[in-house]
């Protein structure tokens, strides 16, 4: 019986660029960014720290949401799996990369003003979709292509209004035996 491989990443840290939106021939969307996390470790009873950078790329409505609701500075969190691509450059030098394919991500910055939330519905998707995406197989030659694509806009949907929250009831005077349970 065969074993079976675990290939799951999870990182939290903040956004070294603005997420680089392209689409595929296909029309599929492609978002790539980086993320730096800082790891701490003692030498000699002193405290060092490292920052490690991180290459990521979304795919599909994913990518859309990376697109629209990440900037520069923003704490956010991942997860997904490493992928490894090789490709012969235009100068005829092979070449490696190894990158993180999210599948997951979570916004932990606070809001900002004119920023879209993912939990506010955007164009008739369904809940999970917002979260996460799945990604697609793709070959080295359509993610070169993609990269030679130019950056199309999206269009985040209408902001909306936020009701305000009634006031909380006072509990101070209730007979706590009153209570079920």
């Amino acid at each position: 019986m065969a074993s079976r491989s675990w290939n799951r990443v999870e990182l939290i840290g903040n956004l070294t660029r603005d997420p680089e939106l392209r689409y595929t021939p296909n029309g599929a969307a492609v978002a790539t960014f980086g993320i730096a996390t800082n790891r701490s470790y003692l030498v000699d009873g002193e405290r060092k720290e490292e920052v490690d950078f991180h290459r990521l790329v979304a795919w599909n409505k994913l990518a859309e949401l990376c697109n629209q609701l990440l900037k520069k500075g923003n704490r956010v969190f991942v997860s997904g799996r490493l992928q490894n691509r090789s490709w012969e450059g235009a100068d005829g030098v092979a070449k490696n990369i190894t990158e993180i394919v999210v599948e997951d991500m979570i916004v932990l910055s606070p809001k900002t003003e004119g920023m879209v939330v993912a939990a506010e519905p955007v164009e008739d998707i369904s809940p999970a979709e917002e979260v996460s995406a799945p990604a697609p197989a793709a070959t080295a030659a359509s993610q070169e292509e993609a990269a030679a694509e130019e950056k199309e806009p999206v269009k985040a949907p209408p902001s909306k209004k936020a009701e305000p929250v009634p006031p909380k009831e006072d509990v101070s005077d209730k007979d706590l035996d009153d209570l079920p349970f």
